[in-house]
């Protein structure tokens, strides 16, 4: 059983809901993420969604846009990423990490890599390979659709990752079905039309939404896209599994002297997990 379903199988255990704090690999600070990533931990954030920074971005608004480029200036790439990861597993072996982002810096990572010796001869994939060595236990490509990706689930799963997959409104029956066949871990519920950060969320649609989704999806269901505050995140996690929050945490620490990146992000998300937990 993976980290992150072991996390899960927990928490529904206990009656609690995931929360799943997403930030930019390398933002606001280029060398900040790994102490980040722990402050959001301790403040009680169950699973860490980590954006790898990319310069065409279709599913972000602005705020992670913005963090995408910043990072990007400072010349983080999924290389560093990984590296960030390893860091923190070095204090950290129990909390999932999720990679979160698109098909190119991936795709570019394995060219690069090609002739590399850590790929065996089961994972062929120099990406999964090393992710899965760095400590990484899932993987959300946006722009991977499920009918084109079984090999990449293949390879992650023999590598013991998840490959979690986006679902939205406009998402048809033959869809879920798709999803439900190869997903694992979670699956992430976009719960508004359009980019992050977009919108106001509609509770009750999400609501109607989710038992839709449960007739063919079996692994739990986060909600991400539009939850700003607590209350917001209390009422998300009264129906779904967990809860996503990613805009709103860039926007927070995006201006924070270094010193105060983290106690900003853990003020926040602590109010968070108390609303969720209450």
């Amino acid at each position: 059983m993976s980290r992150i379903a072991t996390t899960m199988a927990a928490l529904k255990a206990g009656g609690r809901k995931a929360l799943i704090p997403y930030v930019t690999a390398g933002f606001p600070y280029a060398d900040i993420t790994p102490e980040l990533m722990h402050g959001m931990v301790a403040a009680g954030a169950d699973i860490i969604e980590l954006g790898i920074p990319f310069s065409d971005p279709s599913a972000d608004g602005p705020v992670i846009q913005q963090a995408g480029d910043k990072a990007l200036a400072f010349g983080v790439g999924l290389t560093h990423v990984l590296e960030m990861v390893r860091a923190f597993r070095l204090k950290d072996n129990k909390t999932p990490v999720v990679l979160m982002g698109y098909a190119n810096p991936i795709e570019r990572y394995n060219q690069k890599h090609a002739n590399s010796q850590a790929a065996s001869a089961i994972v062929s994939s120099p990406f999964v390979c090393d992710a899965a060595a760095a400590g990484v236990d899932g993987v959300l490509v946006v722009d991977y659709p499920p009918e084109e990706c079984e090999a990449f689930a293949a390879e992650l799963k023999g590598a013991g990752l998840d490959l979690i997959f986006l679902l939205a409104p406009t998402s048809t029956d033959t869809r879920m079905q798709q999803i439900a066949r190869i997903a694992t871990g979670y699956v992430y519920y976009v719960s508004l039309k359009g980019v992050t950060g977009a919108g106001t969320l509609d509770t009750a649609a999400v609501e109607s939404m989710l038992p839709r989704i449960r007739n063919f999806v079996k692994v739990p269901v986060g909600v991400g896209f539009g939850i700003r505050d607590a209350a917001t995140a209390k009422a998300i996690g009264k129906v779904a599994d967990a809860v996503v929050i990613g805009s709103r945490i860039i926007q927070i620490i995006a201006d924070q002297p270094r010193e105060t990146v983290v106690r900003a992000a853990h003020e926040f998300l602590a109010e968070i997990r108390v609303a969720l937990d209450s």
